[in-house]
């Protein structure tokens, strides 16, 4: 399953490594694509549902948005 996000509040390197630790905290496996050009996430999962990674996100401090 694909999972986009749209996260206003992202702007550098540690914003991308708190995220993807934060989802990757719910599915390890998950492949988590970051473009800070666009500030969209895309995660690649098989175990996570959307809403537990927006939430998961949300608790890491950021605003996702879907995509």
């Amino acid at each position: 399953m694909t999972i986009a996000f749209e996260i206003q509040d992202m702007s550098c390197g540690h914003c991308v490594r708190a995220i993807t630790e934060a989802v990757k905290a719910l599915d390890p496996a998950a492949q988590v694509a970051v473009d800070l050009g666009t500030k969209r996430v895309q995660i690649e999962t098989a175990a996570a549902q959307p809403d537990a990674v927006g939430d998961a996100i949300r608790e890491a401090g950021y605003t996702p948005v879907p995509a």
